[in-house]
């Protein structure tokens, strides 16, 4: 591993704070952690981490606030770090823009099969194909932008990822499960309805009428990108 890659632990707990710091500076990354939620965003702006371990319940603001500061600026990976295991909080994290999840009590080992599983998948995805384009719509993965018809659209991380993905496989069906593997990168054992919810909130953003392309739904099925 290389030891320039950083990892940004945020939990109130100093004990798994330091847990977490011994196991991944034996993988050789450089670790720093943050016990405060109000600190843990200067200190993503000051470190800037390659990836982000993050709990939930922190003083200050909690995981949830954390992660929408940071999302609003960057796509870095995330994994939430969390004693709620509950279906609820799993889909929020993802909804939120989180990589991946683990439950509290941990294997320190499980966690860092974690961070190297989500690092390679993040490392994947900027060698890959950076841009689709089609009428009217220009989707771009190194810097997260989308145009429809020539406007740009603020729009967080994931969707813009699933938007991707999707037009990527034009007219292809897939499941929402699928969707939850191909971009959330992972099997999510529990309630799929994140998908719904990134699908609904991108139609409501981007004007599909008269567009040679639609975010259709296949009913019993998933959703596909419709290219006619």
């Amino acid at each position: 591993m290389n030891s320039k890659t950083k990892v940004l632990v945020i939990d109130d707990d100093v004990n798994i704070c330091e847990l977490i710091r011994l196991y991944m500076e034996k993988e050789g990354y450089e670790v720093m952690p943050v016990h405060n939620g109000i600190r843990a965003v200067s200190a993503f702006k000051e470190f800037t981490p390659n990836i982000i371990i993050l709990d939930i319940m922190l003083p200050g603001a909690d995981g949830w606030q954390v992660c929408r500061e940071i999302r609003k600026v960057s796509s870095i990976p995330i994994i939430m770090l969390t004693a709620k295991g509950e279906t609820f909080d799993k889909v929020l994290g993802l909804e939120l823009g989180a990589d991946d999840y683990i439950v509290k009590p941990f294997d320190p080992k499980e966690l860092v099969a974690r961070v190297k599983a989500v690092l390679r998948r993040y490392e994947h995805k900027e060698i890959d194909v950076q841009e689709v384009v089609y009428p009217n719509l220009v989707i771009n993965r190194s810097d997260y932008t989308l145009k429809v018809s020539g406007k740009v659209l603020e729009i967080p991380p994931k969707e813009l990822e699933l938007l991707f993905f999707l037009a990527s496989n034009p007219n292809k069906v897939f499941t929402r499960e699928q969707l939850l593997e191909h971009v959330w990168g992972f099997d999510f054992y529990g309630d799929s309805r994140t998908v719904d919810v990134h699908i609904k909130r991108l139609r409501e953003k981007i004007d599909l009428e008269n567009q040679v392309w639609q975010l259709k739904t296949v009913w019993g099925v998933g959703y596909k990108f419709e290219v006619k």
